[in-house]
């Protein structure tokens, strides 16, 4: 981030305007619509969400590929502490520096909206680190494409719209999204940031139900890049773009 700083600050920017597009414009459409307040705090904690889940499943796949365009991914691979392991932490870091790029956005979003969300952060932290493990399942996934398969960036952009459609659904209508990853937990994000609730006035079964599809998509993510780093390994690609 300090070294390509100014690559750094354009892609706040350029997300930045990405969401004043979509939040005025559909205050533009929405206009003085009774209730429609909710909807607009609802935008911010979609967007951000969004953006969260984004760089969570995004950096890891990016991650390998760039490894594999470097040829260091064997390398890392030889590692004594192990690959997994050297990927895990590697992932929890890169949380950390998303976790401030959207604290700084989401700053930026309240400020120019008007719409001062709660920002609950003992209720907040546990829903946000639940929520991106099934997402991180996913990610892990993807970085195993990426071992094989190489070029996957057109993977990776089609799934990002499908994020937007496990945000933006509601689940009320579609009960079955709560089973899929993403949908549950935005859902409880919502609730604090939103309707100032907190994550002891949640519903227990709501909560039970993320921890079980967390771990469940989490689990299945973990499998997969097993799997699929074996098979690279097999066909002697991790050395090799």
């Amino acid at each position: 981030m300090r070294r390509y700083l100014f690559n750094m600050l354009s892609a706040l920017i350029s997300i930045y305007i990405l969401f004043l597009l979509i939040f005025f414009g559909v205050r533009t459409l929405g206009g003085g619509a009774p209730g429609f307040g909710g909807t607009l705090d609802a935008i911010v904690v979609g967007f951000l969400v969004w953006t969260f889940a984004l760089f969570t499943y995004s950096n890891f796949a990016w991650g390998m590929i760039r490894e594999a365009q470097e040829g260091t991914l064997e390398q890392l691979y030889m590692s004594s502490v192990g690959f997994i392991w050297v990927s895990l932490f590697r992932s929890m870091s890169s949380f950390l520096i998303t976790l401030i790029f959207n604290i700084t956005l989401l700053i930026l979003m309240m400020a120019t909206t008007g719409r001062w969300l709660h920002l609950d952060v003992i209720s907040l932290l546990p829903l946000l680190l639940l929520t991106l493990a099934g997402v991180y399942g996913i990610g892990l996934v993807m970085g195993g494409l990426a071992l094989v398969f190489k070029r996957i960036e057109s993977f990776l952009q089609i799934f990002q719209f499908a994020i937007i459609g496990l945000i933006a659904t509601p689940i009320d209508r579609f009960p079955v999204l709560r089973f899929l990853p993403l949908s549950q937990g935005y859902e409880l994000i919502r609730q604090v940031m939103a309707e100032g609730l907190s994550i002891g006035q949640l519903p227990t079964g709501d909560l039970l139900l993320l921890v079980i599809n967390s771990a469940f998509y989490l689990g299945i993510g973990l499998i997969a890049f097993h799997l699929l780093l074996k098979t690279a390994r097999n066909r002697g690609l991790l050395g090799h773009y």
